[in-house]
């Protein structure tokens, strides 16, 4: 899990106006609410980090991509299938 917690973290930062450092990243804050993601950057942020991974986006569904509003859901998430992949 730490491989696929380094490419959430890397993606993200990727994607976020603030430019934060990893060690500044909070893994607990809404993504939308805390760190101003858009859906769109939503969308850029999944599909880098699903490709990072090795993960399809096609093994979420919409709830699932509903329901991943932290770091940490996100984590958890792609670490669940990143194990059935491997």
């Amino acid at each position: 899990m730490p491989e696929v917690e380094k490419a959430v973290h890397d993606n993200f930062r990727k994607v976020i106006a603030s430019g934060s450092g990893a060690e500044e990243l909070d893994a607990d804050l809404d993504m939308v609410d805390d760190y101003g993601l858009t859906s769109l950057n939503k969308v850029l942020f999944l599909t880098a980090v699903c490709d990072e991974t090795g993960v399809s986006l096609a093994s979420f569904t919409e709830e699932d991509v509903a329901a991943m509003r932290t770091l940490r859901d996100v984590t958890t998430a792609l670490a669940r299938h990143a194990e059935s992949a491997a």
